[in-house]
């Protein structure tokens, strides 16, 4: 394969021979653009990354590092064990200011300065709560502003048929990964996939347990920029070798907002459907929403959307908001 030099010599190549058509707002920025696609395409062969490089200028007239990861993704991912997610899509999330601050920190420690410097590359983190408390936003939210790709792996895709599939499919998944990298991993409900890996010997024999220990391992000797997110809703049921000091950099709670956290998610979901948060008062229903998760206060907004609208299509207010609180039930 490629190395990171080579891609940007093809990517240079590339922009002097389509220097006309292409459209570059910062000239001084090109020369950080390029060293950022030519991270981006490694683990491509030259065909490929040439092949991305095109898609982008053709599709944006420009270097998009957005659709470069997608063209490779589409590449890479085609066997079907990982999921490549665009997060194109602006995303918000409300509340959780410390998880916040903690990916930004991290974010730094990426750069080959942070190397120089003695930090190791972070490895991720594991994020349990309630569920419909934001922690499978929160994983898309942070490739989005690392600006790298979102890759899922649904554990359950990688158990295969046959004897020695389910092994095999890990270490693909895994290599996959790395391939991808620099680039999140999302593992959602890490504790669903590996239920089975306490008891495994007496019912499947010992595939669940190999395929934890090949994930374990990799997790702690990986040295390519692979952060790992992994959602669960419960702590109690993962193996305590999965949860000890050097796996993940961190493991947080997600709890259910409070007042400010709920004001923040009230704005954001308004703001998406299009209106305007300064219209309404907010203070008065995140009290009303006491106890809701953000997905419940998400469709307390949807419900009362439908209610204005199926009234002669009139403009959305306070009180259809309420209204639609008061007839939710929330899971808490």
């Amino acid at each position: 394969m490629p190395n990171k030099e080579e891609l940007k010599e093809k990517i240079e190549a590339m922009v002097k021979l389509y220097n006309e058509q292409i459209k570059i707002e910062d000239i001084n920025q090109l020369d950080s653009l390029i060293d950022k696609a030519a991270e981006i395409a490694l683990g491509l062969t030259i065909v490929q990354a040439e092949n991305a490089f095109a898609t982008s200028f053709s599709k944006k007239g420009t270097i998009d590092l957005h659709v470069i990861s997608e063209v490779k993704a589409q590449i890479i991912c085609k066997d079907g064990l990982l999921e490549f997610w665009n997060t194109n899509k602006s995303i918000e999330v409300g509340g959780m200011h410390t998880l916040k601050q903690h990916s930004q920190k991290r974010l730094l420690a990426f750069s080959e300065e942070a190397r120089k410097y003695g930090l190791p590359i972070p490895k991720g983190v594991l994020l349990v709560g309630i569920p419909g408390c934001g922690k499978s936003l929160s994983a898309k939210s942070i490739a989005q502003s690392w600006n790298v790709p979102l890759i899922k792996c649904d554990l359950g895709k990688l158990f295969g048929s046959y004897v020695g599939d389910t092994e095999a499919n890990t270490r693909k998944a895994l290599k996959t990964a790395e391939a991808m990298s620099p680039c999140v991993l999302w593992i959602d409900e890490i504790e669903k996939g590996l239920a089975g890996a306490g008891s495994s010997g007496k019912n499947d024999s010992g595939v669940s347990s190999r395929m934890f220990a090949s994930i374990l391992t990799w997790m702690q000797e990986k040295e390519a920029p692979v952060y790992v997110v992994a959602t669960a809703n419960s702590i109690t049921s993962l193996p305590p070798e999965l949860i000890r000091k050097g796996r993940f950099d961190e493991i947080f709670f997600v709890d259910l907002p409070n007042k400010e956290e709920r004001k923040e998610i009230l704005n954001i979901q308004i703001k998406n459907k299009g209106r305007n948060p300064e219209n309404f008062d907010i203070d008065t229903i995140s009290e009303k929403c006491d106890g809701f998760t953000g997905a419940e206060i998400e469709e307390a907004v949807v419900s009362a959307l439908f209610n204005s609208y199926t009234d002669n299509e009139r403009e959305l207010e306070d009180s259809d908001l309420v209204e639609a609180i008061a007839n939710i039930k929330p899971a808490s």
